[in-house]
């Protein structure tokens, strides 16, 4: 990765361990306390590891957080494909539902959007993070308009991000329900959208 930061490395062995150890108490006191709590010697404690290490390998909150958004981009969920756009466009909005409601993944999006609003490191990582999960289902889209269903020049980039967004207003902002019939809703949307030829 181009410009990578402390702790982006992808070692083996016991570093992998010490850094899963890491990350994972990282996304816990992030989702129970959020970034402005997050401490890299709490951090150190609830991995039960030297707080030398943790301070050496990623020095800073923003480097950690970066460093877990990296990991959470690489242990998502590939792309379901179904044989038709609204087909595949369901799994992605139902993906990213399933993720908001859970009780620390959502806790956690919400703390690092709120962190990446004023500090620009996470802000990077967490762009990196939705660039790659955006790169992931766009191939849904164009083989859709592969098959004909969507006119040649349609953005897939932009559709898969339609069918997202709502689900992250909900989130972040009207605090409305934000159930599978919601994430249907965006998914049929956005498809509709995408054949009338909005996102070419």
């Amino acid at each position: 990765m181009e410009g990578a930061g402390p702790g982006t490395v992808r070692p083996g062995g016991r570093t992998a361990r010490v850094r899963a150890a890491v990350l994972q108490a990282a996304g816990d006191a992030l989702a129970e306390h959020g970034f402005a709590q997050l401490d890299l010697a709490d951090v150190a404690r609830r991995a039960e590891v030297g707080k030398t290490t943790v301070y050496r390998r990623w020095g800073t909150v923003a480097g950690l957080v970066a460093d877990l958004l990296a990991d959470m981009a690489e242990q998502s969920l590939p792309r379901t494909e179904t044989g038709s756009l609204l087909g595949d466009l369901k799994a992605n909005a139902s993906l990213v539902q399933r993720t908001l409601t859970d009780p620390r993944q959502g806790a956690l999006f919400k703390a690092i959007i709120a962190a990446a609003t004023t500090d620009a490191r996470t802000a990077e990582a967490l762009h990196r993070f939705y660039e790659i999960r955006v790169a992931e289902w766009a191939p849904c889209v164009r083989a859709a308009v592969d098959r004909g269903e969507l006119p040649e020049g349609t953005d897939a980039h932009e559709v898969i991000r339609a069918v997202s967004a709502p689900l992250y207003y909900r989130l972040l902002a009207s605090g409305g329900p934000l159930d599978e019939a919601v994430a249907d809703r965006a998914a049929e949307a956005a498809a509709a959208a995408a054949r009338a030829g909005a996102y070419t």
